[in-house]
């Protein structure tokens, strides 16, 4: 195996940014050395004046694979992931076939394997019947049990109290839930219905999946987690009222964690004007004020980890208004610079977006060496130089060939990601040789 170093540049891991010069060799880390060493290498890369991070790992996404392919999948998304420095991903249940057996969830590691060019893992859907499953997961190669306690259909739907309670009760693995109160949602639709008829302006949504739906279900799930000492982590929170659940200590103390994600930190309400169903998402954008208080929370503690919940979906789909379009955007190619442009607005600093893209995300879900730039983990390894550009459609790799940041210019560019050592992203190139590697954890 070659080695490669990586030299002058400035290495942003650990809470610190400092010049230094990165050795890998084979697929890990083998050395930080002071920049202008005299250490050599097989190959060498001059990252003067270029940031590199540890790759992002991103505990939330839906690549629609299988079964809804048309918008996207596992090849088309990971390029995508790559070429945002998205270097692991963790993908959601909520497939055709739903990955709630056994057999979906080996499927879904197989197809993985043969096709993704970063690193993956998958949720175990949680339904109103298959807690007793959860015995046979290896906890040490599946990352978690996805937990919809609204915004999901069939038996994803978990809303029964018995139900609750065994998948609450039933592991000492992660329980990553989506929670919205569907009986509060399913009111506000039909006074909504009952106001505008079936094409209900999309600027609604956000009061059919208001603050109070998103309020209850949360307050639930931890009420729950505290009764049965379950590890839980709220996905996508969105209001500045869920924030007083949870505790603003260090992650490693606690049992009970939140995650927001690029949706709710980018848009708001006022953004429907201009966006439309482009922004419409489940828990939907909110007020500007929770926004606010979304981003200072960000470094208080009370938001662990930020993730996307990238979902495309074809354009097509985004007709229809508050009823008719679907939920979801894609957002994975562009976190991690839509994060440093947060940084230039004096809202986080850099070493903060590490910590919550790459190094929460490594220590919550105790992923095996990752998430860190230290001798002896992975090298999975993103470089970004400072550069002014404005995105259009032509730039999207996602399949669905769009994104709601459209026409924004950022202030920074993924140049190159490595994942295992490996250069699979270059300058608008992609080795599509390159395969991933399933995550493995820590227990």
């Amino acid at each position: 195996m070659s080695s490669t170093i990586f030299r002058r540049a400035t290495v942003i891991s650990d809470g610190e940014a400092r010049q230094a010069d990165v050795i890998i060799d084979g697929q890990d880390i083998a050395a930080l050395a002071p920049a202008g060493s005299s250490l050599h290498c097989d190959n060498e890369v001059d990252a003067g004046g270029l940031l590199l991070l540890p790759g992002v790992i991103d505990e939330h996404v839906h690549f629609r694979d299988p079964g809804m392919t048309a918008k996207a999948d596992t090849s088309t998304e990971s390029r995508a992931a790559a070429a945002g420095g998205v270097t692991s991903f963790m993908d959601m249940p909520n497939t055709r076939p739903a990955t709630t057996t056994l057999e979906a969830l080996d499927a879904k590691y197989a197809n993985a394997a043969d096709k993704s060019l970063v690193n993956y893992s998958y949720y175990f859907g949680a339904t109103n019947h298959n807690a007793p499953l959860f015995a046979s997961l290896d906890k040490r190669t599946v990352c978690g049990i996805k937990l919809f306690m609204g915004s999901s259909t069939g038996d994803m739907l978990v809303d029964d109290d018995n139900a609750l309670r065994s998948v609450f009760e039933g592991t000492d693995m992660i329980v990553a839930a989506h929670c919205e109160d569907t009986a509060r949602v399913t009111r506000n639709a039909a006074a909504m219905r009952a106001t505008y008829g079936d094409d209900v302006p999309v600027a609604c949504h956000s009061l059919i999946r208001d603050e109070e739906a998103c309020y209850r279900s949360t307050a639930k799930a931890v009420e729950l987690a505290d009764r049965y000492g379950t590890r839980l982590h709220v996905m996508h929170l969105s209001t500045a009222r869920e924030l007083t659940l949870f505790d603003p200590a260090p992650l490693d103390t606690k049992r009970i964690t939140a995650e927001a994600c690029l949706a709710h930190l980018l848009f708001t309400t006022d953004d429907y004007d201009a966006l439309g169903a482009r922004i419409k998402c489940n828990p939907s954008v909110k007020s500007p004020s929770d926004r606010q208080a979304l981003r200072q929370a960000l470094t208080t503690g009370r938001i662990d980890t930020v993730a996307t919940d990238h979902a495309p979906h074809l354009l097509a789909d985004k007709e229809g208004g508050a009823l008719g379009a679907a939920s979801g955007m894609p957002m994975l190619q562009f976190s991690l610079i839509s994060m440093l442009d947060l940084v230039e607005q004096g809202i986080i600093s850099q070493t903060e977006v590490v910590e919550k893209m790459c190094h929460a995300p490594a220590r919550l879900y105790h992923v095996h060496k990752r998430g860190f730039i230290r001798e002896g983990y992975r090298a999975d390894i993103v470089l970004v130089a400072p550069q002014d550009w404005t995105l259009t459609s032509h730039d999207v790799v996602s399949k669905c060939g769009w994104s709601p940041l459209e026409g924004h210019t950022f202030h920074h560019r993924v140049v190159q990601t490595y994942v295992n050592g490996r250069l699979v992203y270059d300058n608008g190139r992609f080795d599509d040789s390159a395969r991933g590697q399933r995550l493995t954890f820590d227990y």
